[in-house]
């Protein structure tokens, strides 16, 4: 049906949650290693489409 969003039904599990930051603890070792990969410059290591399109 054209324009129709069908909803999610009541009995459907959830593998994971919404965010995946909801199971990882405020002090946990991978929030860092995700803050060092963020600053790294990753055009400049050679990695190809680094940086995102005016699209997105």
């Amino acid at each position: 049906m054209a324009g129709f969003i069908e909803g999610v039904p009541r009995s459907q599990t959830v593998l994971f949650p919404e965010r995946l930051e909801d199971w990882i603890g405020e002090d946990d070792l991978v929030r860092a290693v995700d803050l060092f990969v963020a600053e790294l410059d990753l055009s400049a290591l050679g990695f190809e489409r680094a940086t995102s399109a005016r699209t997105g």
